[in-house]
């Protein structure tokens, strides 16, 4: 059996591809049609997020074990017939590290196997890749902004350290009495005392 499976790039414009893969091969072999259909160069990093029918992640899969024990589940352990269990069902792939290229992947529909075809294969491509990957935006009061990287429960740094004052710090707590013992004069004509 073939699956039909649409990658489409999370960008502001449509930009998809319509690979055909075998369902006894495994997410690694996705990923390389991805890469193929999208012309992604390199050997970064990626993962596909399992999810469920409400676009919740249920299960990450990482292209290299990167767990403690070495035991972690990666894409070549994983058969497209267990990511895909029915039509429609979706899954989420990322692409790189700095430059994070996101891909929605949807099975599509279910096809018989052609003969003599090498599969992944790319059967359709709609849009332009474009050069550099998209950069997430969120609307705030109306406003385009970059998304913020992670959410900061704390205060900003600036903010607080000059909001802050130091007229309640004690003066009387420093010591100037306290380098007792202690030769400070630099005085190159006296001599050392040692």
């Amino acid at each position: 059996m073939i699956y039909k499976i649409r990658v489409i790039l999370d960008a502001k414009d449509d930009i998809f591809r319509d690979i055909e893969i075998k369902e006894k091969q495994t997410l690694w072999n996705l990923h390389l049609g991805i890469k193929s259909a999208f012309s992604l160069m390199g050997e970064d990093l990626s993962l596909f997020n399992i999810l469920d029918k409400d676009g919740v992640i249920v299960k990450t899969v990482p292209l290299e074990d990167m767990s403690d024990d070495g035991d972690g589940e990666i894409m070549s352990d994983v058969y497209l017939s267990e990511a895909f269990e029915e039509p429609g069902a979706k899954i989420q792939f990322q692409y790189g590290f700095m430059d994070l290229w996101e891909f929605f992947c949807e099975k599509v529909e279910e096809l018989e196997e052609k003969h003599a075809v090498n599969y992944p294969i790319t059967m359709f491509r709609f849009g332009n890749m474009p050069l550099k990957a998209p950069s997430k935006t969120v609307k705030k009061n109306g406003k385009s902004s970059v998304m913020p990287i992670m959410d900061d429960e704390f205060g900003s740094f600036e903010d607080e350290f000059n909001a802050g004052s130091f007229a309640d710090e004690d003066d009387e707590s420093f010591d100037d009495d306290e380098d007792d013992g202690y030769n400070d004069n630099f005085d190159e004509s006296e001599e050392d005392p040692i």
